[in-house]
């Protein structure tokens, strides 16, 4: 395995904000949590609601150099999607690569997104 790169931390004032989304996690980021917490997933480190640069992704797993994003319906927005797009090339970057799955799936085929995201950590 290759050396994991240095990831820029969240910023410090964020912090309370991160707390609160971890509090609160959306449906889907709780359905997808419950298989990837404790290592559950190919024994792998994620982190939930974590600060990277000035940014707060869903999951991050550093082993991996991985961001896994839920996007909800205001993902499909063009002004959403564009921010999107500066939020990936700002991850990568930094080196990291980004999957993105829709609210739906997980909800509705957390099987299917495993198996994909076991697809894309091959």
């Amino acid at each position: 395995m290759g050396k994991v790169p240095r990831i820029r931390q969240g910023q410090p004032n964020c912090l309370s904000l991160r707390r609160h989304l971890r509090a609160n996690l959306t449906p889907a980021e709780s359905r997808l949590w419950t298989k990837l917490r404790s290592k559950q997933f190919r024994a792998l480190k994620f982190r939930r609601q974590h600060g990277i640069g000035p940014y707060i992704v869903d999951f991050f797993c550093p082993a991996k150099s991985l961001v896994v994003e839920v996007d909800g319906d205001v993902h499909a927005e063009r002004s959403v999607q564009k921010k999107d797009k500066e939020r990936e090339r700002y991850f990568q970057s930094l080196g990291l690569r980004v999957i993105r799955y829709n609210n739906d799936d997980v909800l509705n085929n957390l099987d299917g997104v495993l198996e994909d995201l076991l697809l894309q950590l091959s």
